[in-house]
């Protein structure tokens, strides 16, 4: 396991008794390094859309949990924030939670003449998925997939 994948995993060990007392969901931890400043990134949600003073609780919560274990060695700085409407499906997790919203999918290589589709997603599994179009339903392998995220109509 790399450096970033362990403070990860340990992060989500951190906050994951955070996000349950307050009935607060974990859609992904992340660790990066960005123009040379590494961040500690944690994307909550919860039914009707985080607040935020629901990430202000969390961050203060999670700081505090971090400075104690103090297992990061580099300076970082803590991000706690909702996924975004615009976030892409990164897991199945993901798929499950959008289950009867309409999505867009962008595919690597045309299938029916076209390479993009948008639905609403009807069932996943940790493979595939299925969409349902006005015309039909589709079903993707996740691998054919470069872009899968909420459809957003103006």
């Amino acid at each position: 396991m790399s450096k970033r994948e362990d403070y990860e995993v340990r992060t989500e060990e951190l906050i994951t008794p955070i996000l349950k007392e307050n009935n607060f969901e974990l859609v992904e931890v992340e660790y990066v390094k960005e123009a040379g400043t590494f961040y500690l990134r944690a994307y909550i949600d919860k039914p009707g859309g985080i607040t935020i003073d629901d990430c202000e609780l969390v961050s203060r919560a999670l700081s505090e949990k971090l400075d104690k274990e103090d297992f990061i060695e580099e300076a970082y700085i803590l991000e706690v924030s909702s996924p975004g409407l615009t976030r892409p499906f990164k897991k199945e997790r993901d798929y499950t939670r959008n289950i009867g919203k309409k999505i867009e999918v962008k595919l690597y290589r045309m299938r029916e003449k076209q390479k993009e589709f948008e639905g609403v997603l009807k069932s996943c599994t940790k493979d595939s998925f299925v969409i349902e179009t006005q015309e039909t339903e589709l079903e993707f392998a996740m691998a054919d997939c470069a872009l899968v995220r909420l459809a957003i109509d103006f």
